[in-house]
């Protein structure tokens, strides 16, 4: 194994370097599958100049959890998950529409991830369209899939966004997190209590955190 040894400015021996030591990345023999490019190009054909479409998005770059103190344990259901394209408003790029390819359902979880991601999109108030994987697509049959998805985005039930901010601290004005009663007459009720508990004795009950 040849080594390489640089110098220094004041003629030190600075770094060792071997072949085993470079870093340990290489691109990808494939950026999209050959599906994913049939619908890249039928989804530029369709969207002409209304939309920009991206792929491979990733669904923590389009969306934020809410309380996330009470709500940790959603980061893992979006963390390093990605939506197949997002089209976006030119101007703004504001995200307008999702689109996923869905595989040959064979599995439980393949069922249930697809059910997650139509969920998440349409609580977010997103369309999410679904496409049948191919090697070819015609534009007619995903103008079709694109109206069905914001028909159905429009008709979801409408969420009550009042309640997704934390109530600050009625004594010390600052920000509450949840906490969980541990004895008395309320053990095992959850409530809002002060960050900076137990200096600060501020608590908020859960049927007020809307109007904190």
């Amino acid at each position: 194994m040849a080594y390489n040894f640089h110098m220094t400015d004041s003629g030190s021996k600075s770094s060792v370097k071997t072949e085993s030591e470079s870093l340990p990345y290489r691109l990808r023999e494939r950026f999209l599958s050959t599906p994913e490019i049939a619908l890249y190009h039928a989804l530029m054909e369709m969207a002409g100049g209304r939309y920009v479409v991206y792929a491979k998005v990733a669904l923590n770059d389009i969306f934020l959890i809410v309380r996330p103190n009470e709500n940790v344990h959603f980061f893992n259901k979006i963390f390093r998950k990605h939506v197949d394209f997002l089209l976006c408003e030119p101007l703004s790029l504001k995200p307008e529409i999702g689109v996923e390819l869905v595989k040959p359902v064979g599995r439980s979880e393949t069922r249930a991830n697809d059910q997650f991601m139509e969920d998440l999109f349409l609580t977010a108030g997103l369309p999410l369209v679904h496409i049948p994987s191919s090697e070819h697509y015609v534009i007619s049959d995903l103008i079709l899939l694109f109206q069905l998805a914001v028909t159905k985005s429009k008709n979801a039930p409408s969420v009550d966004v009042s309640r997704d901010s934390v109530p600050m601290c009625p004594v010390c004005g600052k920000m509450m997190v949840l906490r969980t009663y541990r004895s008395g007459p309320q053990n095992g009720q959850l409530y809002y209590g002060c960050m900076d508990n137990p200096h600060c004795p501020g608590t908020v009950p859960i049927s007020n955190k809307s109007s904190g």
